[in-house]
């Protein structure tokens, strides 16, 4: 064991060459600087230096990283490793630098930006059913978020923020909480992770009517029968409306100069409607129009 012991500590204080890693350390105003990937942590670079001196850069004991100081977003994404040289030669207490192994460092900083960004709810999204409405303004608690990223990833994201509800059938007022949804979130940070979507649903009630339509823009004298003589009018309204409601304010019409002679019909076109009456549908979709 002596033995042993004499001829490490024998061989720890002669010198050697040898190729190793050494630890770099990116400085930078993270305020200002973002990294859109991970920095390198380390390079290979080849030393000479007494045993002990190895031993501790080995084992990483109290060994100072080499620092590469990025003061303004970089014009190129990469820096050779030749470069680093005067900050491994300041960083490599007691060893010899002789080359450096690793070619070159590759990094992507983008600038720090922060965008504040209104949100919305989808307009594409049906979230009642077919005998309910939403009734008045939707509320979205808070009604804007700012996010935080880097500029390339912030400024693509979209102007309103549409959030989705996860219910589709409300049938009474709700107030839901939902997630904001946008890429690339492990980068980009927001103010809130959701918000508080307030809606008031009412209920609908359908009714309907039969209509004669008007003929427009008609052959001077002549006359059109039309088969069937009359339109079916079928429209939904909310319930405290129903006494409000002026039912004769609906108009339809057939214009001839809309007249499909290979079928002999017309369209029916809704060209007037009461205030509050809403999904208006017509039947039929085509009336026969014979020209007497």
């Amino acid at each position: 064991m002596a033995a042993s012991t004499f001829w490490l500590l024998n061989a720890l204080n002669k010198s050697y060459s040898t190729q190793t890693t050494y630890p770099v350390k990116f400085v930078f105003d993270e305020a200002e600087l973002i990294p859109i990937k991970p920095l390198p942590e380390e390079i290979v670079i080849n030393v000479t230096g007494k045993g002990w001196k190895l031993l501790r850069k080995s084992l990483r004991v109290e060994v100072q990283p080499a620092e590469v100081y990025i003061r303004n977003l970089p014009r190129n994404n990469y820096l050779l490793g030749s470069a680093l040289r005067p900050a491994l030669v300041n960083a490599l207490d007691g060893l010899q630098l002789n080359f450096v192994v690793t070619d070159t460092l590759y990094f992507n900083f983008d600038e720090r930006v922060s965008r504040t960004i209104p949100l919305r709810l989808d307009p594409s999204q049906k979230v009642t059913g077919d005998k309910h409405a939403v009734v008045g303004p939707v509320l979205i608690e808070p009604d804007s978020v700012t996010f935080t990223g880097p500029s390339s990833m912030v400024d693509s994201l979209p102007s309103p923020l549409y959030v989705q509800l996860p219910e589709q059938q409300i049938t009474e007022p709700a107030k839901i909480k939902v997630p904001l949804n946008y890429d690339n979130k492990a980068m980009v940070k927001a103010t809130v992770a959701e918000a508080e979507v307030s809606l008031n649903v009412r209920n609908l009630v359908q009714e309907e009517r039969q209509l004669v339509p008007e003929v427009i823009n008609k052959p001077a004298g002549r006359e059109i029968s039309l088969r069937p003589q009359y339109v079916l009018v079928r429209y939904q309204l909310l319930e405290d409306s129903i006494p409000l409601l002026n039912r004769d304010n609906f108009k339809v019409v057939l214009n001839y100069r809309n007249y499909n002679r290979q079928d002999s019909t017309l369209v029916p076109e809704l060209v007037q409607k009461p205030v509050g009456v809403r999904n208006v549908t017509l039947w039929p979709d085509r009336i026969k129009a014979v020209v007497e």
